[in-house]
C-alpha cells in the first residue's frame, strides 16, 4: 500500500509506500489520565503514535499506510478484514454473487453516519464514481478497474453512466465486474472502496481538508474528534456505529512523533502503549533488547522494501546502471547488521507469502559484486564515462532513522564495491511522496504492503497505466500479461502469466528489491487483540485494554 505511497513504513521495516513501509507513523498521549488506560470520559483509551501528519484524510485520495490506518478507524466498507485478515460483512449485511461470478448484489444493514444520517447504497455509488472521475486524480482509481466501465471512465474513454455500480434502492447496491474476481470481497474492505456521505460532500466538496470539522463525517467505529497538525489526532468511539457494542476503546490518542528513538523513550516511559506498523516503528537499537525480554512480536508480512529507479533520468534510464546498483546490495548483511527484524532477502517483487510465489525467483544473486561491476562498466561506457568516480547517484528517502540506517549501509556498499559517489537526501513524508510523484529523484526508497492477498496487487504497481508507477518504466508485454491474467479463470494458467510478468520486470531492473517485510511490534501487557494481520493492517475496532 503505498502508493508508497505508499505506502510504504515501518520496521517491519516497512514505505507502503504507498503508500504501504519502513518508517511509518507514531502517536500517543502523555497525560496521566490517558497513560492509565482511561480517557477523559472514563472509558478505555490507548496511546499510539505516527511519524507525521497523514498525507490524506480522503479515502479515495489516500495512498499510504499512515492515512490508511486512520481511514480504517473512521470509515468502513461493504466488508472489513477480521484480525486474521479474512473479509467479513461490514456495511453489507448480505452479499449475493451470481453463478458466473460477475454480479455482486449487496444488501446494506441498518447503519448510520456519525452525524446520524443513514448509510445508503447511493453513498457507495457516489464515492466509487468520484474516485474514478479523472478530474479528481485518485492514484488508486485503478483498484476499481475490476468494475465494468470503470477503466474507460477513469481514462477518459468512457462515461460515468457506463460504470456498472448502481444503487437499486437505499439498501441495495449492484456491481457488475469485468471478470470473475475471487478476491473482490477483500477489495471492498480497502479504503478506496469506502463510502462517503454523498449529501455532505455535495454541499461541501472540501469536507476532507478539515478533518476535525463538522463536515468530516464517517461511518466507522471511531470519529475524528480533533486534529492538530504535527501534534496529535484524537479518535473517539462512534456511538452511531452499527457494531458499537463490540468496540472496547472509547479514545485513541495518536501523537505525531517523527523520531523512532523518541517514540521508544515514550513507550518505555509508559506514554505509548504500542510500537509497530502502522503506528510507528521500533527503534533499531532496541530490537535485541525486546528479543531478549521475549516481548518482540515477529510475523511474516506481505510487503516488499525496495529502491525504485527513475527510468526517465539521464543516468537511471540505463538498464546496466540499474542492474549494477541492484546486484551490489548486500541484503543478508543489511538484515543481520541493520534491520535485525528477521526479514527475508528479496530478489523478486512478489512476497513469498503469496500463492504461486512461495519460492524465491532466481532472477539474480544478491551481493554479486563481480557481475555488478561488469554491468557498471557496460553502463558507464554507454553513458560516455570512463571511470566509476565520474558517476554520482542521488538516493532519496523519507525522514526516519531506520530508512537512514538502511540508506547509509547501501551507500557505503555502492561506494566501496562500485567506486561511485552516492549522495543521500531525506524529506518529510508528504514532501517525499510529492518528490516521487513529480519524478524529481534518481533512486528512491519505496515500500509496498499488500492491499489484498494476491500477487497481482504487487505486479500491477509497474503497469504502464498504474497510478503508483513512479519509475516511468513501461513494457507493453508486461502490461498485456497482467491484463490477460485478470481475465484468466484457470488459476494455474493465471499464476504462470504472473510469474512470466515478474520475470520480464526483473530482467529490466526498474527497481531493486531489498527485503520482504516482517511485522515487528511490542505492546503493553494491558493491550489485547492488537496484532497485525498478514497484510500489516491493525484494526483498532478489535483492540481492548485490560485494566
Amino acid at each position: 500500500m503505498k502508493n508508497f505511497k505508499a505506502l510504504l513504513l515501518f520496521l517491519t521495516l516497512t514505505l507502503v509506500l504507498a503508500a504501504c513501509n519502513f518508517g511509518g507513523d507514531s502517536g500517543g498521549d502523555t497525560s496521566e489520565e490517558s497513560a492509565s488506560g482511561e480517557g477523559e470520559s472514563g472509558g478505555k483509551s490507548i496511546n499510539l503514535s505516527i511519524a507525521s501528519d497523514p498525507p490524506s484524510f480522503h479515502p479515495a485520495l489516500a495512498t499510504d499506510t499512515t492515512s490508511g490506518a486512520i481511514m480504517a478507524s473512521v470509515f468502513e466498507g461493504l466488508t472489513r478484514l477480521d484480525p486474521e485478515g479474512n473479509p467479513e460483512p461490514a456495511m453489507a449485511e448480505n452479499i449475493d454473487v451470481s453463478e458466473d461470478g460477475l454480479t455482486y448484489t449487496y444488501t446494506l444493514r441498518d447503519a448510520q453516519w456519525s452525524n446520524g444520517d443513514p448509510v445508503t447504497a447511493q453513498d457507495f455509488e457516489y464515492a466509487w464514481k468520484w474516485a474514478l472521475d479523472p478530474e479528481n486524480a485518485s492514484d488508486y482509481a485503478y483498484q476499481l478497474y475490476y468494475i465494468e466501465g470503470a477503466e474507460a471512465y477513469n481514462t477518459g474513454e468512457g462515461s460515468v453512466d457506463d460504470v456498472a455500480v448502481t444503487a437499486i434502492d437505499d439498501k441495495t447496491l449492484e456491481v457488475n465486474l469485468v471478470n470473475p474476481t475471487p478476491y473482490f470481497d477483500e477489495l471492498t474492505a480497502f479504503y478506496t472502496y469506502y463510502p462517503v456521505n454523498s449529501q455532505v460532500v455535495e454541499e461541501n466538496p472540501d469536507w476532507h481538508t478539515d478533518p476535525a470539522g463538522e463536515d468530516y463525517i464517517g461511518n466507522g467505529p471511531f470519529t475524528l474528534e480533533s486534529f492538530t497538525s504535527s501534534d496529535e489526532i484524537v479518535l473517539t468511539k462512534n456511538d452511531n456505529y452499527w457494531d458499537a457494542e463490540n468496540v472496547a476503546l472509547e479514545t485513541v490518542n495518536i501523537d505525531m512523533v517523527e523520531s523512532a528513538a523518541t517514540a521508544l523513550n515514550m513507550y518505555q516511559a509508559g506514554e505509548l502503549d504500542y510500537l509497530g506498523s502502522p503506528f510507528n516503528t521500533i527503534d533499531l537499537n532496541a530490537l535485541e533488547q525486546f528479543k531478549e525480554e521475549g516481548t518482540l512480536n515477529v510475523s511474516d508480512q506481505a510487503g516488499t522494501y525496495m529502491y525504485v529507479f527513475n527510468t526517465q533520468d539521464e543516468v537511471m534510464q540505463n538498464v546496466n546502471i540499474r542492474k549494477a546498483l541492484t546486484l551490489a546490495i548486500d541484503r543478508e548483511g543489511l538484515i543481520e547488521n541493520v534491520t535485525k527484524g528477521e526479514q527475508v532477502p528479496a530478489t523478486g517483487l512478489v512476497p513469498l507469502t503469496m500463492e504461486g510465489f512461495e519460492e524465491p525467483g532466481n532472477y539474480f544473486e544478491s551481493n554479486n559484486i563481480e557481475e555488478a561491476q561488469a554491468a557498471l562498466d557496460a553502463g558507464l561506457e554507454e553513458l560516455g564515462m570512463s571511470d566509476p568516480s565520474e558517476l554520482t547517484v542521488a538516493l532519496s528517502y523519507n525522514t526516519d532513522e531506520a530508512h537512514a540506517a538502511i540508506a547509509q549501509f547501501i551507500q557505503q556498499g555502492w561506494a566501496e564495491n562500485l567506486g561511485i559517489n552516492v549522495t543521500l537526501d531525506n524529506a518529510e513524508w508528504q514532501v517525499y511522496l510529492e518528490t516521487l510523484d513529480s519524478g524529481e529523484f534518481q533512486v528512491g526508497r519505496y515500500g509496498w504492503l499488500g492491499d489484498f492477498n494476491d500477487p497481482i496487487n504487487f505486479l500491477e504497481i509497474f503497469k504502464t497505466d498504474g497510478g503508483n508507477n513512479d519509475t516511468g518504466w513501461t513494457n507493453e508485454e508486461y502490461t498485456q500479461l497482467l491484463n490477460d491474467a485478470a481475465q484468466e479463470t484457470d488459476e494455474a494458467a493465471r499464476t504462470e502469466m504472473m510469474q512470466e510478468a515478474e520475470e520480464i520486470l526483473m530482467s529490466e531492473y526498474p527497481f531493486a528489491p531489498i527485503y520482504f517485510y516482517t511485522n515487528l511490534s511490542v505492546h503493553e501487557d494491558k493491550v489485547e487483540n492488537m496484532n497485525a494481520d498478514p497484510l500489516g493492517n491493525v484494526q483498532l475496532k478489535y483492540v481492548d485494554i485490560q485494566e
